[in-house]
């Protein structure tokens, strides 16, 4: 793969700049890690978390470690649900790719397995779903603020790509990110810190930017979930209620990437002044939760239902509020876990 090679490169060279030689990074950093070079580039990992570079370039990134069966898996979900849906109901299949995909250093290859191979499987095993190849756009703005370097998700502007991606397969309206007001949450520092449990990258935080839509109207209404402690279980739920879509947090807050919705256990409806006859439910991990916002001039409503927490029956949900579109929208760490598409399979029958 070229792009990843011209990017990897890129990035050994800043390193060697960063780190002259693995033994003055070592000393920066406890011997507990394991540790790879290229060229004097030391990579590192940390509980399982793969860190690049210093200062304000150092990065965090999980691992990835799928492979192509449990991809396949993935997408004969999405083909069951075109089969049940029938030809009234339009299926498309997004996998969105882990940052490690884009940055991850030659010398580290072997601690976090290629993406776009598993992603190329799930598009070939498609029946009558429509695939939404985003790995190309992401690729081509890699250079840019996509995803996070503190946090183990994307940032609003990759986000904002891909939901371009999918308008246009859609073929729906889309309006540029010059339609959007931005604003930022300074300070940010998200869930890298705790899940590595190496607190270097709180020296170096980051700016959250997220992106609200001017000229379109747009009511938010939650069912909130109630979970067990091992918050696996729904043990009850709110009435619907209406709130913001777009939460507020201050700078500094570790709970920014939370500003779409304020989090995963809920049933989101979200109406909107567009007028076109077509309603979209995305099906999502917590990834997901960034894309809703750009596409309020697309669809007059949208559902929003994560892979997680869903406990009603979805053949009666999807013919009871009229959907038109169905989006699968989750990070290829867990469109390659069976959890993920069971837990679809299961919503059809219970």
């Amino acid at each position: 793969m070229e792009i990843k090679k011209i990017i990897t490169a890129v990035a050994a060279v800043a390193a060697m700049v960063m780190f002259p030689s693995v033994s003055l990074a070592q000393e920066l950093y406890d011997d507990d890690y394991d540790w790879h070079e290229i060229e004097d580039f030391p990579v590192r990992r940390s509980n399982g978390i793969m860190i690049m570079g210093t200062g304000s370039e150092m990065r965090y990134m999980s691992c990835y470690g799928g492979c192509a069966d449990k991809g396949e898996a993935y997408a004969q979900t999405a083909n069951t649900y075109k089969r049940t849906f029938g030809k009234n109901v339009n299926v498309y299949l997004m996998p969105i790719p882990l940052a490690v995909e884009f940055y991850c250093p030659p010398s580290a290859y072997e601690w976090s397995k290629e993406q776009l191979p598993v992603m190329m499987h799930m598009f070939d095993c498609l029946e009558d779903v429509k695939a939404v190849d985003i790995y190309p756009t992401l690729s081509e703005h890699c250079d840019e603020r996509i995803y996070s370097r503190t946090d183990h998700h994307w940032l609003p502007l990759g986000a904002y790509y891909a939901a371009e991606k999918f308008a246009r397969v859609a073929k729906v309206p889309f309006k540029k990110l010059n339609n959007y007001d931005a604003y930022v949450v300074h300070d940010f520092v998200g869930t890298m810190a705790k899940f590595s449990g190496d607190n270097a990258i709180r020296r170096y935080p980051e700016d959250f930017v997220y992106y609200v839509p001017r000229g379109v109207n747009f009511t938010t209404t939650y069912i909130n979930y109630t979970l067990d402690g091992a918050r696996k279980n729904i043990t009850g739920e709110s009435e619907p209620m209406v709130r913001d879509f777009f939460m507020k947090y201050k700078d500094g807050s570790a709970a920014a990437y939370s500003t779409f919705m304020g989090g995963d256990a809920k049933i989101v409806k979200v109406e909107t002044s567009t007028r076109n006859h077509r309603r979209l439910m995305i099906l999502k991990d917590s990834f997901g939760n960034a894309l809703p916002g750009y596409l309020f001039y697309s669809f007059e409503e949208i559902h929003v239902i994560d892979c997680r927490y869903f406990n009603r029956n979805m053949i009666d949900y999807v013919r009871n509020n009229k959907i038109t579109d169905i989006l699968f929208a989750n990070n290829m760490g867990h469109a390659s876990n069976h959890a993920t598409w069971e837990m679809y399979l299961k919503y059809l029958e219970q």
